[in-house]
């Protein structure tokens, strides 16, 4: 089949690269110049597992191809897949203007029959929006379908080519029959493509992300519980977990949830309930206590230096949102940093893909290692925000000689708390004893 993708970021590049995987002819549509040469050239702009792989394959084989002409793209695509940000807006909404504009520019465009995807996370509504603006300019047919994706950063291409479900919004026959035909290499284990109403698909992927962010905020509200009254939370995880209502994921507590689509998706509904008159009281709670729980460990380091960061040197490991990704947005390891700056800390950082994205954002204001072990010579003290698994197995010795007092505030719990008492390291993590050496 002929495809289109307009927009290339983490959705739109993996929804092309996959879907030219599997014998399609596929064009992505992007605006920014340099970056589409780069992508020309055989170059992927985002770090995601495998998407590399794929890409130089499908560029190869003639069957991936990128441009900055919306009308290339809109001639060349039978579907044509709308990828485009929907960012945060002031008020928490989504913002809808650059689905909006460049679908009043296929409107213009468009000479024949096109099924439009909606592809972006985007409010109950927004298909019927997408339909109006088209059609005011429209000279054909068209159908517009709500197809939100469920990737996850660092699994992206594994969920697209593997995926649990497949969500189809459609009321239109003619466009749900070519849905199912695009999608049906993707599910020939047995995995359902569900077909809905438009605007019930708009609200599965809200709800769903809501849901997730809610079970993690639970989980770090017993964590801190367990503190207070000397419960161990990995153990009240594990009896939680093996109860199949509930299930084992998601149940890790830490530093609170970040990325590009929780934090964004939990607002953007809680916005959309007030703007119907629903009070989304269970999302209120969500946001306001995974904003404290980023912070959750700054008393704590501040407690162990007596309230003085003056002068003390931190090492941080990780600072994306979550491993395998390059990916910062709304990464708890900000909020940390920002804080221990605030409080006169020096900071030393590293991250295995993300620094140069931190780098953009605090420049001079930190340090950055080569190594993971370059930030600990002669710090204070370790922090942890990002669960890599490169930082699962240190060398123990290593880290103990390098630090100047072995001490380890562990935001994701990395470490059993006998180990640590046995390697001699103060170790202070979430939900559980503290460790004195």
């Amino acid at each position: 089949m002929r495809i289109s993708v307009i927009g290339t970021g983490y959705v739109g590049l993996v929804t092309g690269t996959c879907l030219a995987e599997t014998g399609n002819e596929v064009i992505c549509v992007d605006i920014d110049e340099q970056k589409v040469q780069q992508m020309k050239d055989g170059v992927v702009p985002i770090y995601e597992p495998h998407l590399d792989v794929l890409f130089e394959r499908n560029i190869k084989a003639n069957r991936l191809k990128f441009t900055t002409s919306l009308k290339e793209g809109l001639d060349h695509g039978d579907i044509i897949f709308l990828a485009l940000p929907t960012p945060e807006d002031e008020d928490g909404s989504a913002d809808l203007s650059y689905v909006l504009n460049v679908s009043k520019e296929i409107g213009k465009i468009m000479t024949q029959y096109k099924v439009i995807v909606d592809k972006s996370t985007v409010p109950v509504g927004t298909a019927e929006k997408v339909t109006k603006v088209i059609a005011e300019n429209a000279q054909c047919e068209f159908d517009v379908v709500s197809n939100p994706e469920f990737l996850r950063e660092g699994f992206a291409v594994d969920d697209f080519l593997k995926p649990e479900r497949i969500v189809v919004g459609s009321s239109s026959e003619r466009a749900t029959a070519l849905m199912k035909k695009l999608y049906a290499p993707f599910v020939r284990s047995g995995n359902p493509i569900i077909v809905m109403d438009e605007k019930s698909a708009e609200l599965t992927k809200y709800a769903a992300n809501s849901f997730l962010a809610t079970k993690i905020t639970f989980m770090n509200e017993i964590a801190n519980y367990c503190e207070e009254v000397g419960a161990d939370v990995d153990k009240v995880r594990a009896g939680m977990g093996t109860d199949s209502r509930i299930g084992k994921r998601f149940l890790f507590p830490g530093i609170g949830y970040g990325g590009s689509c929780f934090p964004k998706d939990v607002k953007a509904l809680q916005k959309a309930g007030k703007d119907v008159g629903y009070d989304f009281k269970i999302l209120n709670s969500v946001i306001e206590i995974n904003q404290k729980q980023k912070t959750i460990q700054v008393p704590k380091i501040l407690g162990h230096f007596n309230g003085n960061l003056s002068g003390k040197k931190i090492a941080l490991w990780g600072l994306a949102f979550k491993p395998e990704t390059d990916d910062i947005r709304e990464a708890p390891s900000i909020d940390v940093m920002n804080s221990l700056l605030a409080a006169g800390a020096e900071i030393t950082v590293f991250d295995p893909e993300a620094m140069p994205n931190i780098k953009k954002q605090f420049g001079d204001k930190i340090s950055y290692g080569t190594t993971m072990y370059d930030p600990l010579e002669q710090a204070d003290a370790l922090v942890i925000c990002t669960e890599w698994s490169i930082f699962r197995s240190p060398n123990f010795s290593k880290v103990k000689q390098l630090l100047k007092e072995p001490v380890i505030f562990d935001g994701r719990n990395l470490y059993q708390l006998e180990d640590m008492q046995n390697e001699g390291f103060d170790y202070i993590s979430i939900g559980r004893k503290k460790v004195n050496s």
